[in-house]
């Protein structure tokens, strides 16, 4: 079988992978110059557990086991990473709550390594730390998600597949042969179709012919800031706040050089902006200075943005991945993502599986 992965992120280099291990000729059609260069470029590049998505829910089920699968991979790829674990504090008796339904959630996930602490045993863990409670996850890690894809592409073109860049897909139409995609003057003829496309994925999927336009899901803009800090690091975890509306708070990540950095805050936008405006930092300041007082002044400097493509808004609930396959809208070859954001990077290997499942491959 051929199949056409549209889309060179985190998640379509996993799906092509998947796919030309398995013995099918792939094509991984990515619009810009090369792998990765919208969300999986800006994102924390963190290994999450699983512990914050409903049970049950698809976020939940792909974070668990990717989580899993992304560590062996790494170890056998030679990608770098480390399980440096992470807190998630709270300052209040109410974020206390929050964190424990968090720990009880993780535990009916099938989560590893979780443990509640009191403020004390937190602080000897971390003792730059201020909180009341907070959560251990050991199973928490960061990585190079840069060198990740470079190892997705490796096995994907040792295993014969191939990516076009400058190759954006702009029509699916059927044909007796398969489907037929358009890019520029030119067009291809394939057995399957996988649209792994990020903020693409809702305009591929409606010039699709013949999937219906009720089944495409509005796309909402949701910017994460982040800034980097100046001096020594404070901590040798991750540090997390009790989640807000629209993202996980701002917190602190290390990148594998020991370098602190902060964020993603949610900035609900209309058009993509990658501009970090410094005006943003006395909230960066303020939310940090609740688990961190002894953040200095001119500490934090702009660093870069991200754009997670989301499928709800402000004051809605946060919405599951959508994988939409052949079984739920009965076109046969033909796969579409939508809302693939945290923690897509994490969930990348086990989604992969799920398609090629869903593709019958």
């Amino acid at each position: 079988m051929m199949v056409l992965v549209v889309g060179a992120g985190v998640v379509g280099l996993a799906i092509g992978r998947e796919l030309a291990l398995r013995g099918h000729e792939v094509i991984v059609a990515e619009a810009e110059g090369g792998i990765g260069t919208g969300v999986s470029s800006r994102n924390s590049e963190v290994i999450h557990a699983g512990m914050y998505y409903p049970t049950g829910s698809a976020r939940a089920r792909h974070c668990v086991e990717g989580r899993r699968r992304l560590y062996a991979f790494c170890q056998s790829h030679g990608v770098p990473h480390a399980k440096i674990g992470k807190l998630i504090v709270a300052a209040t008796e109410p974020e206390g709550a929050k964190i424990a339904a968090i720990h009880a959630q993780g535990v009916e996930n099938g989560v590893e390594g979780l443990s509640l602490l009191d403020g004390t045993q937190a602080r000897r863990l971390e003792p730059n730390l201020t909180c009341n409670a907070a959560l251990l996850s050991t199973e928490t890690g960061i990585v190079d998600s840069h060198a990740l894809m470079l190892a997705l592409q490796g096995d994907i073109e040792e295993a014969g597949g191939a990516l076009a860049f400058n190759t954006p897909i702009t029509r699916l139409t059927r044909s007796p042969e398969g489907w037929v995609a358009r890019f520029g003057d030119d067009e291809i003829t394939v057995d399957a179709v996988v649209n792994a496309a990020s903020f693409g994925a809702q305009t591929l999927a409606r010039a699709t012919e013949g999937y219906p336009e009720t089944r495409v899901p509005r796309l909402v803009l949701a910017k994460g800031n982040y800034f980097g800090c100046i001096g020594r690091p404070a901590f040798s975890r991750l540090i997390y706040p009790a989640p807000v509306e629209g993202g996980l708070g701002i917190h602190l990540t290390l990148d594998l050089a020991g370098r602190m950095r902060f964020g993603p805050d949610v900035e609900w936008i209309d058009v993509p902006d990658y501009e970090v405006d410094p005006g943003r930092g006395a909230l960066f300041y303020a939310a940090i200075r609740r688990y961190w007082p002894g953040l200095p002044d001119g500490a934090l400097v702009p660093d870069y943005a991200g754009i997670r493509p989301k499928l709800s808004g402000p004051r809605e609930g946060a919405a599951d991945f959508l994988i939409d396959g052949p079984a739920e809208h009965g076109l046969p070859g033909l796969v579409h993502l939508f809302g693939i954001e945290s923690p897509g990077l994490t969930s990348s290997l086990s989604l992969a599986e799920d398609v090629a499942d869903r593709l019958g491959a």
